[in-house]
């Protein structure tokens, strides 16, 4: 009879916990581990091996640092600064192009015709990454018809000659990666709600200033998540710098998969992948917390002193 009842009780207790609410969960957890975790720890690991001989890829019985320094050449450290200055750019011309355009379609545009703005966003998603990068190559090619309509309306004396360069990667980057800012900020805004603008109207203010105090500080949330999503997969991207920037408009990211396809030495292709995550996170870091004293001195200037427990 206790064997019985323990034995149910035990069901009882692993029922929640296999079939209740964490298995909800398994879906997320599951991805982040199979699809994050387990192939960041493969690139440490890897990062500490050696390139043993010439055919082969990666050695891993004598671990050490040395990849570290090895991969920290001259051509990697200026491709690097090069990189995180296409990354920063990027994010803050994104943002500036987001930010009226995702106001604009949270507060002027009607709800029926919302739904079909925000198809068009996401029409790009809807297109390879390749494919949408191709068409940004045919269109500032010398002979394209960017390069033909220009010359037309007198505005270039030759042909356009930004093909290959860090420009031209700066373009397609910013095209690539807009619709990860919109969205965000459009939700952020669109959250915000209409009775605290009318509110604020109602109390006095104009536009420019309602919009300074009340729906960008509401729509805060949203830049931040729209500058993570634009600024950490743009510090990796290759796929742009090898398609618009060739040799001269180069990335980080080309480095790495370089490395890893071509020279087939996984072990410094893995520590220069670890350099630029932690760098990544740096500047994150640093953003956070520019942010950060950027609301504690706008809250301290916005603040109304007390005297004698009046405002």
């Amino acid at each position: 009879m206790s064997t019985t009842t323990t034995t149910e009780t035990a069901k009882r207790g692993l029922s929640p916990r296999f079939f209740g609410p964490a298995a909800m969960s398994f879906p997320t957890w599951a991805y982040a581990l199979f699809f994050f975790v387990v192939p960041l720890a493969l690139i440490v690991f890897y990062s500490f091996g050696y390139k043993p001989d010439e055919f082969t890829a990666i050695a891993t019985d004598r671990l050490s640092f040395d990849r570290y320094p090895e991969a920290m050449s001259a051509s990697f450290v200026s491709t690097f600064f090069a990189t995180l200055r296409i990354s920063i750019v990027g994010t803050i011309l994104c943002l500036l192009i987001a930010l009226p355009f995702a106001y604009w379609l949270a507060v002027k545009v009607s709800p029926a015709r919302r739904s079909l703005a925000l198809a068009l966003v996401m029409v790009p998603f809807w297109t390879n990454f390749l494919v949408r990068t191709l068409g940004w190559q045919i269109m500032l090619s010398p002979d394209g018809f960017l390069s033909n309509w220009l010359q037309g309306l007198g505005l270039l004396d030759g042909p356009l000659d930004i093909l290959y360069t860090r420009s031209a990667v700066q373009i397609g980057v910013v095209y690539n990666y807009l619709p990860l800012m919109i969205l965000p900020l459009f939700v952020a805004i669109d959250a915000s709600g209409r009775k605290l603008r009318e509110a604020s109207y109602d109390l006095g203010a104009g536009k420019v200033k309602t919009f300074m105090r009340v729906t960008l500080p509401m729509a805060m949330p949203g830049v931040v998540s729209g500058c993570l999503l634009v600024f950490i997969p743009l510090n990796g991207d290759y796929v742009t710098a090898t398609v618009l920037g060739g040799a001269s408009g180069s990335m980080v990211g080309q480095l790495i998969a370089n490395q890893f396809n071509t020279a087939q030495n996984w072990a410094v292709g893995a520590a220069m992948a670890m350099i630029l995550i932690i760098s990544t996170l740096v500047v994150v870091g640093l953003g956070f917390a520019l942010l950060k004293l950027g609301q504690a001195i706008t809250a301290r200037l916005n603040s109304v002193p007390l005297q004698d427990g009046r405002a």
